[in-house]
């Protein structure tokens, strides 16, 4: 048996550069890079073999731990999850910034691969710069709270120990159905060690991403159902767009006259012009989807894990006699709804349910329900989109503070509509940019009203709504898809929260464009808690009051356009339609990153349509609003499915 005397860190680097990924008989390298931050508990080990024989791998430098991972989570995304980067930082706070982001890869089945610096195996220098000691547990270390957000966890205490942690790390991140964050956390020490790694750990491997078909019992029971039944409704998740079966999903619901509504995952799988496309469903769904999913007596989800923005917390679907079908390549979502399964690949499971219902001479019993549902959600969508400041304005969301309308335009001179900023946006950018998005008001905006016929152009994480994502994930479609224009649309709290890897768009030369929403809070939440009866507690920005020690001072003005210019952006600030439009098409213009500071109007996103969220809410209050609001939830949640 050959071998190579080589340190962990060495041979990792080697590994890497031999893992490859097939699909439909496409063979691709998996691992395009490392996006790192180097601090001393790794720079000496991981980062010196990175420095000596890096082979094919690129090395990306971040600016923040947690923002890196997501530019690597939104790469993997924008690429199918067939190709990812992965990420590498040192023991103790750095570490510990990728929780968040290893949590939402996980959340959205999002393969990302991370290799934390670890405290010494053989304990020598304990306690060692940023490392965290437990007196009841002394082999504890930071990367130990990685473990219930990851698929797949490993600590390398031997180098011999790198070869099985890595084969399992492989497994999990290129299997479709349990794919999600993987972490190894590699000791200080042992990175540096070196051991007689044989030569066949370093061959070449392929993983094959095969189309498996669900079983004939699963087939047969699903069809007796649905030729039994008369209104069914699509649901189009992620899976659809994974396996690439937007084009047989589309075949398949004009065929036989089924309805297709999206989640935030699903959008942008099938055509928005396709006729049969209702668009977003849910919580943070159009009318026109929620209306016919209302009385449907069927519900076939595809590669949907049927979160409570997609049910409506389970209570969207209101037919008595409603049934659920999966296609799902996970049997723990596919089983969610007491759903009748069929375990398998979208793509391969829909042209065979295609074949057994055509012979089944299968048709619904729409007739009109669809083609009215459109009608009125576009009859809306042109009101949304004209939505103008008049004196006098009564914004959208109507609620107790209607006057931090007025108060935000004497401030920021901001005329500008949400509803109709996103009109003009969509009107203005390329047919095929990739939009971005993550949290707030915007995501929900997004899923109701953008249209596109571009795949895969809509990039949306809202399994975890995990603020902070939006600018990171631009950079990581940008590098996925370096032709296309890539617009995040990001809500001032988003930003402020974490927008550092701007300046590594600027680095590595891939532009991307900001559009800013400022309309100075976290407006969603802000609606969320004052329709629910609260008051308006720490959810604008206000200064706070020396007069009564509250957070209800003025409006915090902050000039976003002119503090990222300063990182070397080009920047505008639109107060109008006007200004917004001139600086759109500016912006297409320019070769380096833009940044879009729009003054956003508060409160003139879109409401609920025939939607409802279940959100926990007190019980007893000396408040009439909130009594009367935890009457209202509990009225609905006589209409919800239990679980």
């Amino acid at each position: 048996m050959n071998s190579i005397k080589m340190t962990t860190a060495q041979a990792l680097v080697k590994f890497l550069n031999n893992q490859y990924i097939s699909f439909d008989g496409k063979e691709d390298r998996f691992i395009d890079g490392v996006f790192t931050i180097f601090g001393h508990g790794i720079v000496v080990g991981l980062g010196q073999a990175l420095d000596e024989n890096p082979g094919s791998l690129k090395v990306y430098q971040g600016r923040n731990e947690q923002g890196m991972a997501h530019v690597a989570s939104a790469f993997a995304k924008q690429n199918n999850r067939r190709k990812i980067i992965a990420c590498s930082t040192s023991i103790g706070p750095g570490a510990a910034n990728m929780v968040t982001a290893a949590a939402a890869a996980t959340v959205n089945n999002i393969p990302l691969l991370m290799f934390p610096g670890d405290s010494f195996a053989t304990r020598q220098p304990d306690p060692v710069l940023q490392q965290l000691e437990q007196s009841y547990n002394m082999g504890i270390t930071t990367n130990d709270v990685f473990k219930p957000v990851c698929k797949y966890w490993d600590r390398v205490s031997r180098p011999e120990q790198l070869m099985s942690a890595m084969i399992n790390a492989m497994r999990v991140l290129t299997d479709p159905a349990e794919t999600g964050a993987v972490c190894i956390a590699l000791p200080q020490d042992v990175q540096g060690e070196s051991f007689d790694f044989p030569e066949y750990f370093f061959k070449k491997r392929v993983y094959k991403i095969t189309r498996p078909l669900a079983v004939e019992e699963e087939f047969n029971e699903c069809v007796n159902l649905i030729k039994n039944k008369k209104k069914p409704i699509i649901i189009c998740g992620g899976g659809v767009r994974y396996s690439e079966a937007g084009e047989v999903l589309e075949k398949f619901a004009e065929r036989f006259n089924i309805p297709i509504a999206e989640t935030q995952a699903g959008k942008s799988s099938v055509k928005s012009s396709c006729g049969i496309n209702l668009g977003g469903i849910g919580v943070t769904g159009n009318l026109a989807a929620n209306t016919i999913a209302k009385d449907a007596d069927l519900v076939i989800g595809i590669g949907t894990r049927f979160s409570d923005f997609t049910t409506s917390s389970k209570a969207l679907f209101k037919n008595k006699d409603v049934d659920f079908i999966t296609i799902n390549l996970s049997k723990f979502h596919g089983s969610k709804l007491d759903a009748y399964k069929m375990v398998g690949d979208a793509k391969v499971c829909i042209e065979n349910l295609y074949k057994r219902l055509e012979k089944e001479e299968y048709i619904s019993s729409y007739i009109d329900e669809i083609k009215n549902a459109k009608q009125s959600w576009k009859n809306e969508m042109d009101r949304l989109v004209n939505i103008k400041y008049t004196d006098n304005f009564v914004p959208i969301i109507k609620a107790r503070n209607e006057s931090s309308v007025e108060e935000f335009k004497e401030l920021t001179n901001g005329t500008i509509t949400q509803t109709a900023a996103l009109g003009l946006i969509r009107k203005n950018i390329d047919k095929d940019a990739i939009v971005v998005g993550a949290a707030g008001s915007l995501p929900g905006d997004l899923q109701r009203m953008w249209e596109t016929d571009a795949i895969n152009s809509y990039h949306m994480e809202y399994g975890y709504s995990c603020m902070g994502y939006e600018i990171a994930a631009s950079l990581g479609c940008k590098l996925a898809d370096p032709d296309k224009e890539v617009y995040t649309m990001v809500g001032d709290g988003s930003y402020l929260m974490l927008h550092s890897e701007l300046v590594t768009s600027l680095q590595e030369h891939k532009k991307i464009n900001v559009l800013l929403f400022d309309n100075c809070g976290f407006g969603c939440i802000n609606n969320l808690q004052m329709s629910n009866g609260i008051g308006n507690l720490a959810t604008e920005f206000r200064y706070r009051n020396n007069d009564t020690e509250e957070l209800n001072g003025g409006l915090i003005p902050i000039d976003f356009a002119k503090a990222a210019s300063g990182y070397g952006v080009k920047t505008y600030t639109a107060t109008t339609l006007e200004e917004l439009e001139n600086a759109l098409n500016d912006a297409k213009k320019e070769k380096i990153s833009t940044l879009i500071d729009i003054k956003v109007l508060p409160k003139t996103m879109t409401d609920g349509y025939e939607s409802w969220w279940h959100v926990g809410l007190a019980e007893v209050s000396g408040k009439k609003s909130i009594n009367d609001a935890f009457e209202y939830s509990q009225n609905q949640l006589k209409n919800a499915k239990k679980y």
